[in-house]
C-alpha cells in the first residue's frame, strides 16, 4: 500500500512538483541543495535516517534549446543523476517512478503505445531516454511518459499542426498520484486524448484567444505528432474507453 509519508519527490520546485505537493503534502520534497541527484553520497546521507519506500523522480534539466547547444548539464542531471537514483533505489529496495517525456518518439506516427520503438527528436529527449535506460535495469520501477505545461497557457500562439497528449501540470499530477498505489511496472503513458497543441491551449483559456502557429514558421524542429495511447493507464484505474 502507498504511504505518502514514505515517498520522496525529486524536482519539487518544478511545475509538476508544486502540483503533486498540493495533493500529497505529507511526502518529502527536498531542495537540490539537500538532495542533489548528481551527488550520490549526499542523497544517501539524506535518506539514511528516513523510511523511504518510493522515490518519484521528476528532477531534470528540461530546456531543449539550451541542451542542444550545451548538453553537458543534461548528461549530468538527466542521465548520470537518474542512474544515481536507480543505484540508490537498488541499494535500499526502494520503488522508483521516473517521469519521462513523449519526445522520446520522433513524431511520425502518433498515438504511441508503450512498446512502440523510440527515436528521440532532440538532445533533451535523448538525455531522458538515457534515464529510461538506467531505470529499465531496475525491476521495481515504472517509467511514466507524459507531457505537461503551466495551468494557464503562457503564449499568444500555439501549433495548429502539432498533435499531442499534453495536459496542464495540475491534471497530470492528479493522474500520476492516482497510480501511486498501483503495482505497475515497466512503462506507462499518461496524458489526454490526441489533439492539436492549439486545441490544448484553447482548452485552458476557454476561448479562441490563442491564435494558430505552424511548424514551418519556427526555426527549430517540432515533431508532428507525439500523442500517446494511454489505454494502459485507463485500464490501471478502471476507466472505460
Amino acid at each position: 500500500m502507498f504511504d505518502p509519508t514514505k515517498m520522496l519527490f525529486t524536482g519539487g520546485s518544478g511545475l509538476l512538483g508544486g502540483e503533486v505537493k498540493q495533493l500529497v503534502p505529507e511526502s518529502f520534497y527536498p531542495t537540490t541543495s539537500e538532495f542533489d541527484v548528481t551527488d550520490f553520497e549526499q542523497m544517501e546521507k539524506f535518506i539514511s535516517d528516513k523510511d523511504i519506500s518510493l522515490i518519484l523522480h521528476a528532477a531534470a534539466f528540461t530546456s531543449p534549446p539550451v541542451i542542444d547547444k550545451d548538453p553537458q548539464k543534461a548528461l549530468a542531471v538527466n542521465i548520470i543523476g537518474t542512474a544515481n537514483i536507480v543505484q540508490l533505489c537498488m541499494k535500499r529496495n526502494i520503488r522508483l517512478i521516473y517521469i519521462s517525456t513523449d519526445y522520446v518518439f520522433n513524431g511520425d506516427q502518433g498515438n504511441y503505445k508503450e512498446e512502440d520503438p523510440v527515436f528521440p527528436v532532440n538532445k533533451y529527449a535523448w538525455s531522458k531516454l538515457g534515464g529510461e535506460c538506467a531505470v529499465r535495469l531496475y525491476d521495481n520501477s515504472l517509467i511514466v511518459r507524459t507531457s505537461f505545461g503551466p495551468n494557464n497557457f503562457p503564449f499568444e500562439k500555439a501549433f495548429a499542426d502539432q498533435w499531442t497528449s499534453r495536459e496542464c501540470a495540475r491534471d497530470i499530477a492528479a493522474k500520476i498520484v492516482s497510480v501511486l498505489d498501483k503495482d505497475i511496472t515497466g512503462t506507462l503513458h499518461i496524458g489526454a486524448p490526441r489533439r492539436t497543441v492549439l486545441d490544448y491551449a484553447r482548452s485552458l483559456t476557454g476561448d479562441d484567444s490563442v491564435k494558430p502557429l505552424f511548424r514551418n514558421e519556427v526555426s527549430f524542429h517540432v515533431p508532428a505528432d507525439t500523442s500517446l495511447d494511454c489505454g494502459r493507464y485507463d485500464a490501471s484505474i478502471g476507466k472505460e474507453k
